[in-house]
């Protein structure tokens, strides 16, 4: 075999020195996809913007203002932005890689924290806040959607979308632009008058430390203006199982006239604040360059500020990394069968050892005979229902992913139909895939008894 074509077959999907793997995340402007620096092996998450909708949207201030806070804050309590590259359609933005999930998610799953488990997510937010404040930025949308956690359960902010700078400030010293989700947002926001960035984001700050440990909003309504009526009063109700110290320092923080509002120095010295409280010990990096971030969208530019690259076609599947495939198991148990659940899923998984070709083809060849017309692009396949069922056509999308040599995981999602036809035809189609998925050595014996 040539060494041309050597190189040929072993090329995945790459944006410069970074190999890109699965969908991590996917919104109106952004994907967001799992990175692997194939220099140095590291994780990273790349955020994917595309010019077209961007200069369509009028979104080029709004993303150099991200582009530009993010590179102003570096912090241990903040996602990290390693580096900006672009091509002629497309913005890269290189991430830390944050494997713990929305902070949101870890309250759904216990429903409500511990106190001191709350406190210490709480101190690490305000150190966060602060740091971003002494640096000009105001988030302007903190909540626990927007809070991740790393590996080690230690909490990260994230997207800096709407967030603002010094420049955006009027001559009364105050902003202006109404933004923010209407349950975190602070009550002078609302009223169009002007407001302090810091106080507006320690308002949001005082809902997330109650939503922490309640398990529910303070100020909810799902008419609107009702909403904005109990945001103005401020008209805190407490669960018994708050201790008296986190009442008075709720109570402090949302006071809805800012002027009164409990500041950052001031929560530090709190004596509920202070218990186990450490300074985060971080080596601050001098203020990076904002030169490249007009760079980004300059298309002319000749200087090499920004990376442009050129985006390589995938002939391998993307990776999946190993720490999200057990993850998505029970246990550590990574044999790979269908879940057994109950449970009516909406994305299912299962691992092979076949060749990659070789399932995706084995897929092709199961859907069909069920209905269901294929289209396939390199190791993704959307299956489209021919019969309209109760929600329209059943839609699937499927992708294979390598997740170390000669092991492959499959995604199987429902992209479109109705979820009781979903899942009848997932029982048919992995039966007829029954040869290629792994089984560990315990299944082969239950299924020798059976």
């Amino acid at each position: 075999m040539s060494k041309t074509m050597e190189r040929s077959e072993n090329l995945r999907t790459r944006v410069g020195k970074y190999e890109l793997g699965r969908v991590l995340g996917e919104g109106t402007f952004a994907k967001v996809k799992f990175g692997r620096n194939i220099e140095t092996g590291q994780s990273v998450a790349i955020k994917i913007l595309d010019k077209e909708k961007i200069f369509k949207d009028k979104l080029v201030d709004q993303i150099k203002r991200e582009i530009s806070t993010m590179k102003l804050v570096k912090h241990p309590n903040v996602v990290q932005l390693y580096e900006i590259m672009a091509s002629k359609s497309k913005i890269y933005f290189v991430l830390e890689y944050v494997s713990g999930g929305e902070l949101f998610n870890r309250i759904a799953e216990k429903r409500r924290l511990k106190e001191d488990e709350a406190r210490k997510y709480f101190q690490q937010l305000i150190n966060a806040v602060d740091f971003c404040h002494s640096h000009g930025v105001y988030h302007r949308d903190l909540k626990p959607e927007n809070l991740l956690l790393d590996a080690q359960l230690n909490l990260k902010v994230s997207d800096f979308g709407l967030s603002a700078l010094p420049q955006q400030l009027r001559e009364d010293g105050l902003l202006h632009t109404t933004c923010g989700t209407p349950n975190y947002v602070a009550p002078e926001v609302i009223v169009h008058k002007g407001y302090d960035g810091a106080k507006a984001d320690l308002w949001s700050c005082g809902v997330i430390l109650f939503v922490l440990m309640a398990g529910y909003l303070p100020f909810d309504d799902s008419n609107l203006m009702n909403l904005y009526r109990k945001i103005h009063r401020a008209d805190l109700r407490f669960p018994p199982w708050f201790s008296s110290g986190a009442r008075k320092l709720i109570t402090r923080i949302l006071n809805p006239n800012p002027k009164l509002r409990m500041t950052i120095p001031q929560i530090k010295q709190d004596p509920w604040f202070k218990k186990g409280y450490t300074l985060p010990k971080f080596v601050e990096e001098k203020s990076n360059s904002l030169e490249d971030v007009n760079a980004v969208f300059d298309e002319t530019s000749e200087e090499h500020l920004v990376a442009k690259i050129q985006e390589q076609k995938a002939s391998k599947p993307a990776f999946f990394n190993a720490f999200e495939l057990i993850s998505l198991s029970k246990g550590l148990n990574l044999s790979g069968l269908f879940e057994k659940n109950q449970e009516v899923k909406q994305e299912l998984h299962f691992t092979s050892k076949h060749p990659a070709p070789e399932i995706i083809s084995k897929m092709e060849e199961t859907a069909k005979p069920l209905g269901f017309n294929v289209q396939r692009q390199d190791y993704k396949m959307r299956l489209h229902g021919a019969e309209t069922g109760r929600k329209g056509h059943l839609s699937v999308a499927t992708e294979v992913f390598e997740v170390a040599p000669s092991l492959y995981m499959v995604e199987v999602k429902k992209a479109g139909g109705d979820t009781l036809e979903y899942h009848n035809f997932y029982q048919n189609f992995s039966r007829g895939l029954e040869d290629i998925v792994w089984k560990n050595e315990m299944e082969v014996e239950n299924d020798l008894t059976t």
